[in-house]
């Protein structure tokens, strides 16, 4: 396809890429970059804007590519729009940065176009073209600098977590020393205090954790085993009892349910839910633990009375990082919002699913979970 932009472009690359390091240079980082640095990939990504126009598309390609559904490079054939994301990610550009990087190129190609071409009709369709090429590769490196972006996040909290873990043992080896010597209740109570909130600090950093491994696709880890699955819950269930007594739970089940599972798991998803039931529920509500067959595995439901949640509040509540209840309450705030996540992440490392639902006043999760039993 022949396309004089294209030709202009490339003819002019030098100075197009020039200008646009001038204007890299003026954006404000901690470590400025010298003029090598900050040329990176600017000429493949000429390049490749001078492949794009000169590359015949259909009305549909041009369509898709207008609301930003143009296909994205398989991972192994980054596109150099991509790579220099990633560069300038690292380098301290901010995504505003990096979105104006590509707004002065568009500026300067198009002033110099419109000089050279006045008044000539081909001009304007050239432009678009040209304007689509320039917001697809906006496209890709945004895309791509958002993840890197979640990725060092990710090894961020992963690190935090790792190393808050030595000092925290520390603490808490410390504080049931003090209880093991403490010739008075004051100290013995503050002592104990200290021991539960350790504890409650090492329940959050696992929480991290697991949260981590799903962000690097390594998920959640399950050691399956022959179990009792009902004598499991049930002994959960009088913990719960015994930690909320408040708390009016109710639990049926068989006497034996009989499968392979990792039973500390499902326990602690189980606890996940019945909390959650009890902070986001109708004070002094039943909220009923059910475990039964059903079909070829078992089924697990919690159920509570509480205001209506609504369909679009389902659908992100297994997300991370969200609460697993309604907005606004003051315990929302106390939590990262992972024990649903957490929960999600358990059912599917035991190839289960997990549904909500909330109708007529009462809330109801049901975790589906193969038996695995052999035949």
């Amino acid at each position: 396809m022949q396309s004089g932009l294209a030709d202009f472009i490339e003819q002019r690359a030098e100075s197009i890429i020039e200008q646009a390091i001038e204007f890299a240079k003026s954006i404000e980082v901690d470590t400025p970059l010298d003029h090598v640095t900050l040329r990176d990939h600017l000429p493949e990504i000429i390049q490749a804007i001078v492949s794009d126009l000169r590359t015949a598309q259909t009305r549909a390609e041009e369509i898709a590519k207008s609301e930003g559904n143009a296909p994205m490079p398989a991972e192994h054939s980054r596109s150099a729009a991509a790579t220099h994301a990633l560069h300038r990610a690292h380098s301290g550009f901010s995504i505003s940065s990096l979105v104006a990087e590509y707004r002065a190129m568009r500026a300067s190609v198009l002033r110099a176009w419109a000089a050279d071409t006045p008044g000539q009709p081909e001009a304007t369709r050239e432009i678009a073209r040209f304007n689509e090429a320039i917001d697809e590769a906006i496209a890709e490196s945004v895309s791509h600098y958002a993840d890197e972006v979640e990725r060092w996040r990710s090894i961020f909290l992963g690190v935090l977590g790792h190393d808050l873990r030595t000092p925290l043992t520390s603490i808490m080896m410390t504080a049931e020393q003090i209880a093991g010597m403490a010739g008075d209740a004051a100290l013995d109570k503050a002592a104990q205090r200290l021991i539960r909130s350790g504890e409650s600090m090492n329940l959050l950093l696992d929480k991290l954790l697991v949260y981590n491994r799903s962000q690097f696709g390594i998920g959640f880890q399950v050691q399956k085993e022959h179990v009792d699955l009902a004598h499991a819950c049930r002994d959960e269930i009088d913990q719960l009892k015994t930690a909320m007594p408040a708390a009016r739970i109710e639990f049926e089940a068989p006497d034996a349910l009989h499968g392979m599972f990792d039973a500390g798991s499902i326990r602690e998803a189980m606890a996940n839910l019945v909390v959650n039931a009890r902070k986001y529920g109708t004070d002094g509500g039943v909220i009923r633990v059910v475990l039964r067959e059903h079909d070829d595995g078992v089924e697990l439901c919690v159920a509570n009375a509480g205001r209506p949640i609504p369909r679009e509040t389902l659908e992100l509540m297994f997300e991370p990082l969200r609460r697993g209840g309604l907005s606004g309450g003051e315990l929302e705030q106390a939590s990262l919002g992972l024990g649903l996540f957490i929960v999600s992440q358990i059912v599917k490392a035991h190839a289960g699913t997990i549904h909500a639902a909330s109708d007529d006043g009462t809330t109801t999760f049901i975790l589906r979970l193969p038996r695995g039993l052999p035949r």
